[in-house]
């Protein structure tokens, strides 16, 4: 369930809506365990563990550890001939560029300077880029667009993203927090976001979209109090977005932590989603759990739910957009958090165990793992 990224502001392209089934598939979380290795399930003192559910709707703001090459455009340099040197060079949409000339890229307003630079000294760059989490060197010429007298790599670039999702859990002991319950990718390119830096803040649910069959709905929300940070971003993973915070944040229907419940301890049956179908309130609604996958190692779909409460059918027609990482609880604890909808049946959907959120949130068994601004160059 990919969080819905509007904050609303034209050509945001970055995608943490909620997924829909089919489109994300199981996959490692890509913080790698050290306290607990793959194949073994967090037992022990673990077994303790409490952390305050969420359910506040947050707004989402990151910036990414690099520039992200979104597309290739053709630049005029002359009445005959059109080209594009991104392309030409082999750049791809997804690779994410690092560096041009030795100059690291932590926005993208340095790229434009670069470029000039380069085209008017008739030299090309040398940019380094990521791609499949190796590095690699390109070399490319910028070309002069005759149209606009400016000199482009005739790439689609951006830097940065704002969206909204769901806080799925705090945990004031370790002062961290987990939310969305998916990772963060870009929509056009399919690739996971790899955060340079980012903030969460308060959100304000200003209407809902219905779900029905073909079309899962969505959340329309804003920010709010956007000067009062909740807490960093320091880390994107397949189980959602994680960081620091220092306090509970308003609107918990919890002051103090409650149990989790471990992968191996979740039932099939009744259970609660907590989440904002209205404001900032954050309320509870009856769902069933059907189906329980047995998982050793991290997978992002643990378990089918069902909601069953007509108040939020009524609203909502089910699962929608927006409702990604809402804490589902079951007699008492924490068992996960919803993560995907079912597009021919909205009342369905994918959740998560919360244990390996718990894991790529650094509060067990691990350390912490560390179109908007779209421009054509």
């Amino acid at each position: 369930m990919k969080p819905n990224l509007r904050k609303l502001m034209p050509g945001l392209l970055f995608a943490f809506f909620l997924s829909l089934s089919g489109i994300t598939g199981p996959s490692q979380s890509y913080a790698s365990p050290q306290d607990n290795p793959p194949g073994q399930a967090v037992q022990g003192e673990n077994r303790d563990l409490k952390v305050i559910p969420g359910g506040q709707t947050i707004g989402v703001k990151v910036k990414s550890a690099g520039v992200l090459v979104v597309g290739h455009h053709l630049i005029e340099v002359s009445q005959q001939s059109k080209l594009s040197p991104g392309e030409k060079s082999g750049l791809l949409p997804g690779d994410l560029m690092i560096s041009i000339d030795g100059v690291k890229l932590d926005e993208v307003s340095k790229v434009a300077r670069l470029v000039e630079r380069a085209g008017k000294a008739r030299e090309p760059l040398t940019i380094v880029f990521k791609r499949g989490g190796k590095e690699h060197t390109a070399k490319l010429t910028p070309a002069y667009d005759r149209n606009d007298k400016v000199w482009r790599l005739g790439l689609y670039i951006r830097d940065s993203a704002a969206g909204v999702g769901t806080l799925t859990f705090y945990a004031p002991e370790q002062g961290v927090y987990g939310a969305l319950g998916h990772v963060i990718t870009d929509m056009n390119t399919g690739t996971p976001i790899v955060v340079g830096s980012g903030h969460i803040v308060q959100s304000s649910v200003t209407s809902i979209s219905k779900s029905q069959d073909g079309d899962p709905g969505e959340k329309r929300a804003s920010f709010y109090k956007e000067s009062q940070v909740l807490g960093n971003v320091e880390s994107n993973t397949d189980f959602g977005i994680f960081g620091k915070m220092t306090r509970n944040p308003e609107h918990s229907l919890y002051q103090k932590p409650i149990p989790v419940a471990m992968s191996d301890e979740v039932k099939e049956g009744p259970a609660q989603i907590l989440t904002v179908v209205d404001g900032q309130r954050v309320e509870r609604f009856d769902v069933d759990i059907i189906h329980v996958a047995h998982q050793d190692t991290p997978a992002t779909k643990g378990m089918v739910l069902r909601i069953t409460d007509p108040r939020l059918i009524d609203k909502t027609g089910g699962i929608v957009q927006g409702m990604s990482g809402s804490p589902i609880v079951q007699n008492g604890r924490l068992i996960g958090a919803v993560t995907h909808v079912f597009v021919n049946d909205p009342k369905s959907g994918y959740g998560c165990f919360i244990e390996w959120m718990l894991r790529d949130s650094g509060v067990v068994g691990q350390e912490h793992i560390l179109p908007y601004n779209l421009k054509a160059v």
